[in-house]
């Protein structure tokens, strides 16, 4: 993969991910009930999204044809 796709791809996938805690992909998650984990499931929504971005993010860290070995 060239670094150029991968900017393009990095960039794809990371709006992906940050929309859904964004007006309107909030709204399937903007509910009180049901409590999971204690946690209303909004709150829950956004927590959920930010582990899976950032587990995304860790991916594509580590397939980054740009990053130098040590």
């Amino acid at each position: 993969m060239s670094i150029r796709s991968f900017r393009a791809f990095y960039i794809i996938i990371s709006t992906l991910l940050f929309s859904t805690v964004l007006f309107p992909m909030f709204t399937f998650g903007n509910k009180a009930y049901p409590l999971i984990f204690g946690l209303p499931y909004s709150f829950f929504w956004i927590i959920l999204w930010i582990v899976i971005t950032f587990m995304a993010v860790l991916i594509l860290y580590f397939i980054d044809p740009d990053k130098e070995e040590g």
